[in-house]
């Protein structure tokens, strides 16, 4: 038996109840969401070891479920849809999906999924770099703190928090201004480029020695950000 957290995303009440027993079942602790929204926050606030995720939900698309959660967790998620063309199995594992069930569906090879999927987290974890040391300050991205030269913790707000942590879970690379606001404020955000400005200026501030002339948080011109350690 598992103590593993199972979040399962469905609008399909048949489904998400014979998830729930099934799983159960076989040891581990069932999230349940009946659409986009809830997901999100059944995913903030419970912390499920994997996702399983149907792309047709009444409030979103599922692929800007994946999209938002990807802006601040790695957590594994597995696809589990009707929809069986190859284009849609192309959006979902761009968008940062790892697996993709199609319906109908066997639960043997559901959980079977589930247990590589968890195996391949588990893995991720140990051998992922939680500490990045950027010589001004470093960024504790398990702790979620962000701790100056001088040993002393530097107080982020949460979407302050968010921001960073973004980029430098992408350091070295060009995150675009739209995934930027998709996944710190929400699906709905695309175009509000002024609250980047807004918060990469108050960022600069806390973080930069020189904030008028960034080493770290350095802006690509009408495209996006990049965190340079």
């Amino acid at each position: 038996m598992n103590t593993h957290r199972v979040l399962v995303v469905d609008d399909d009440q048949q489904i998400l109840r014979a998830l729930r027993i099934n799983l159960t079942a076989h040891g581990y602790h069932v999230l349940l969401a009946p659409d986009g929204g809830s997901a999100l926050r059944t995913a903030a606030s419970g912390h499920p070891d994997v996702v399983v995720l149907d792309l047709g939900l009444p409030d979103m698309d599922g692929v800007d479920v994946i999209e938002g959660l990807r802006g601040w967790t790695t957590v594994p998620i597995i696809v589990l849809s009707a929809r069986t063309g190859g284009a849609e199995t192309v959006r979902a594992l761009d968008a940062g999906a790892d697996d993709y069930v199609t319906k109908p569906f066997g639960m043997a090879e559901l959980l079977a999924r589930l247990r590589a999927a968890v195996r391949r987290a588990a893995v991720s974890a140990v051998d992922g770099e939680s500490v990045v040391d950027a010589g001004d300050f470093s960024v504790d991205l398990a702790a979620k703190r962000v701790v100056g030269a001088d040993g002393a913790q530097i107080h982020l707000t949460p979407t302050e928090w968010g921001v960073l942590e973004l980029l430098v879970r992408h350091r070295g690379k060009l995150v675009g201004q739209r995934e930027l606001l998709r996944a710190v404020w929400g699906p709905n955000y695309g175009s509000e480029t002024n609250y980047l400005r807004v918060y990469l200026a108050q960022l600069r501030r806390k973080l930069e020695p020189q904030p008028s002339r960034p080493k770290h948080l350095i802006t690509e011109a009408g495209m996006g950000y990049r965190f340079e350690v």
